[in-house]
């Protein structure tokens, strides 16, 4: 795809965040003189600079262009898209845990690499505590923000435009607690999910909505807009896009968590089978499975024995309901109902061309 100006500032942002992530991360060191410690640190360091899409980060940036957020103060998106970041560093080592995965774009999942050959807890425990960590650096990026109407504030961000008042800070730090909480509801419906039989549709589509939807897509797009100054219009704008773009990224992951190529995804595709996570795809498989393909889904979904011959088994069956095709459908509504939310937002240009690349990027990606 040629570049153009939208895609390369999308492309600037991300080497932003980047580079702020690796600025802060070389000043915060373990605290305590300890090479174990000191070992553990650096493998969280290269955790959260390791790869990723960088896409709450770039959402919010253009939530914030969006609400007239100007360029040449694109530092303050910058330090707000960076801690969003380390949230989400925090939350998916705490998810690898919980969903007991190998990989993570392609490389060994924290525990993993922190797991000791006599001590079989260690790794998990060594995790828990490096993803509070990184919530805590979250926090601590966020902190760069002036409370304050004077350029004189002792903080990272000392030059910023008189009209990043501390009531917009307050606002979006508010709501960057009431994300994380959104999460953490949506995740634990979402192990809870794993104790049911089958929850139904309208369950695990209100998992989507509060563990990514609103995660993902919503509250990156407030934030930014928050920051700004965005008004109630432009906020309930934000929300019936992010919305449905946030649940077709999820859509789409599911699909690919089954039927996509470990190569690209980074992660192995055996992994939400075998983890029983009752996604979208399975729901619905559920619902339309006759007798003995019920008993087949029953016996292998959640299996930890699951091989690649029951796993072909199990993606046919998710074919031949019409599940996959009825999932496909689901993604395509909703981008479309993204979009027309988009072009009916008062967004300023040139973000309204940026979320229209973002929604088609995000939901036909293959990884």
């Amino acid at each position: 795809m040629a570049a153009t100006p939208v895609t390369e500032t999308i492309d600037r942002i991300r080497l932003q965040v980047d580079r702020r992530l690796t600025d802060f991360l070389a000043t915060h060191p373990a605290p305590i003189d300890d090479p174990d410690l000191a070992h553990a640190y650096r493998l969280l360091a290269d955790f959260i600079t390791g790869g990723g899409k960088r896409l709450r980060p770039i959402l919010c940036y253009w939530g914030w262009r969006g609400a007239g957020g100007r360029e040449s103060h694109e530092d303050l998106a910058i330090t707000v898209g960076a801690a969003l970041e380390l949230c989400h560093a925090g939350l998916l080592i705490h998810d690898d845990i919980m969903d007991g995965s190998v990989l993570r774009r392609g490389r060994p999942t924290l525990h993993r690499a922190l797991a000791h050959p006599a001590h079989s807890a260690h790794g998990h425990s060594a995790a828990i505590l490096l993803g509070l960590q990184a919530q805590v650096w979250a926090d601590e990026l966020l902190n760069d923000l002036p409370l304050t109407d004077t350029p004189s504030a002792p903080t990272a961000l000392a030059q910023n435009p008189p009209d990043i008042t501390p009531e917009r800070v307050r606002a979006v730090r508010t709501l960057f607690c009431r994300m994380r909480s959104e999460a953490i509801s949506g995740q634990y419906l979402d192990i809870l999910a794993r104790v049911h039989e089958n929850p139904d549709i309208e369950y695990v589509l209100t998992v989507i909505n509060y563990k990514t939807a609103k995660y993902t897509v919503e509250r990156p797009l407030h934030m930014g807009g928050l920051l700004a100054g965005a008004d109630t219009r432009l906020l309930s704008a934000y929300s019936r896009i992010g919305i449905p773009l946030g649940e077709a990224f999820q859509l789409r992951d599911d699909v690919l968590g089954v039927f996509g190529d470990t190569g690209t995804t980074g992660k192995p595709t055996l992994d939400d089978l075998r983890e029983g996570r009752h996604t979208a795809l399975i729901a619905y498989t559920a619902a339309r499975a006759s007798g003995p393909q019920r008993e087949l889904l029953r016996t292998w979904h959640g299996n930890p024995d699951l091989d690649e011959r029951h796993a072909a088994e199990l993606r046919q069956i998710i074919e031949e309901t019409g599940a996959l095709a009825h999932v496909e459908n689901l993604i395509e509504q909703r981008v479309d109902q993204a979009l027309s939310a988009l072009r009916a937002s008062p967004l300023q240009p040139p973000a309204t061309t940026a979320l229209s690349l973002l929604a088609t990027r995000l939901t036909s990606r293959t990884s």
